[in-house]
């Protein structure tokens, strides 16, 4: 096929020869034809070598790299990188696994699919669109995903309202591609426990997949604990706690639908379970008036940050929150803290807690440094791809 062409500027091949996926707009030097938003353009340095084909679109980022060799972009394309990333998931024993169903099969740049996100619950695929490219290439990319999961998959949704960076075709933002389940809550399976997913209408894709490996590592620390699970959404830190043994499961989130997702969740796995409350409250709000009863504390706020025009105000919050449970968690108390914005670095987030630390003047220990799970890889030549930064802290 012919496609426009895209020249850099002298030297600005140099990130591409390093094999990052990304083309920004202050790089290029002119464009050979008048690409649309979402076409697929070639990339070429000054000196007119080839260096990648991908997805043109407005803006900073100008182009998403999908392959650094001259490749045909057409449905053997994606059924040969879909099919890739099923069989790592296998691998990792969360597809096809008789303990799990949820897991993201589709991370992105991790998986060389730039601006393309797909969560898998039950025998469901949520698709979700952060490129232009993506969006014109959801149909070929369900089409895809049934030639490779086959009849395991029995709905794929499209859900990219509030994640793409321009205005969807009206009446395109959300649809079914594939089945179309008439009720919006599904249950899934996490690691044998069972899991309310609203897909429809619930944050992001409908479920938190990227915490899962930091849920399991927390129910180890759980057994006769007091627990407070802050910006709880479907209450899955808690429902791990729960089985974790915990004494006391306190969840919190400033929304109440997820108050009730929370309490649906608990209820689904532990019914009739005195130990668990949820109150919908501002989480800055109930810490503040809280008392010292509690000696598990997780702290896993939405990003602060999404832009780096913002990262001051959002380092200022990481700080008062942490400061906060520093202060009133109990003697011999363990803090999982985590921040979710991709702009803000691991050294600025662990330089902040520290200084929240330094503010309580208490003994506060390293005991796990965290991150994303292995079905959310960060591509090695693309280090954005990696955003999920977390540590556990040991309080005396």
């Amino acid at each position: 096929m012919n496609y426009c062409k895209i020249f850099l500027k002298p030297k600005k091949e140099e990130s591409l020869l390093r094999f990052h996926l990304w083309v920004f707009s202050g790089a290029i030097a002119f464009i050979d034809g008048k690409p649309e938003e979402g076409d697929l353009v070639e990339v070429y340095s000054s000196g007119n070598t080839f260096l990648g084909i991908g997805h043109y679109q407005i803006g900073s980022i100008a182009v998403r790299i999908l392959s650094f060799l001259p490749a045909v972009v057409d449905q053997a394309f994606w059924i040969e990188r879909i099919r890739i990333a099923y069989g790592l998931r296998v691998a990792l024993g969360l597809a096809e696994a008789d303990n799990n169903n949820i897991f993201r099969l589709i991370h992105g740049e991790g998986d060389r699919l730039p601006g393309l996100v797909i969560d898998i619950y039950g025998d469901t695929a949520v698709i979700q669109a952060h490129s232009v490219g993506m969006h014109h290439a959801r149909k070929a990319i369900a089409e895809a995903l049934i030639e490779v999961l086959g009849d395991a998959l029995q709905n794929i949704y499209y859900k990219s309202e509030g994640s793409l960076p321009f205005k969807a075709v009206p009446g395109h933002e959300n649809e079914y591609l594939l089945g179309g389940e008439t009720g919006t809550v599904h249950i899934a399976l996490e690691k044998g426990l069972r899991f309310h997913i609203d897909w429809l209408k619930g944050q992001k894709t409908g479920f938190f997949v990227d915490q899962r490996e930091n849920r399991l590592l927390l129910e180890k620390y759980a057994a006769g604990r007091s627990v407070l699970n802050l910006f709880c959404y479907t209450g899955s830190f808690s429902v791990y706690a729960m089985r974790g043994g915990a004494a006391t499961v306190h969840s919190v989130d400033s929304s109440s639908k997820a108050i009730a997702l929370a309490q649906k969740n608990i209820e689904l796995n532990f019914p009739d379970d005195q130990r668990h409350q949820a109150f919908a409250e501002d989480a800055f709000n109930y810490m503040a008036n809280m008392d010292s009863r509690y000696d598990l504390i997780i702290l896993d706020p939405p990003a602060f940050a999404k832009h780096k025009n913002v990262v001051r105000n959002a380092l200022i919050g990481y700080r008062k929150l942490n400061a906060v449970a520093f202060e009133k968690i109990k003697p011999g108390g363990i803090i999982f803290t985590f921040s979710c914005s991709q702009v803000i670095s691991k050294n600025d987030f662990r330089l902040t807690v520290f200084s929240a630390a330094a503010q309580s003047g208490r003994h506060v220990r390293i005991l796990h440094q965290l991150t994303q799970p292995a079905d959310h890889p960060v591509n090695i030549y693309h280090p954005e791809s990696e955003y999920l930064k977390g540590l556990v802290l040991s309080v005396e």
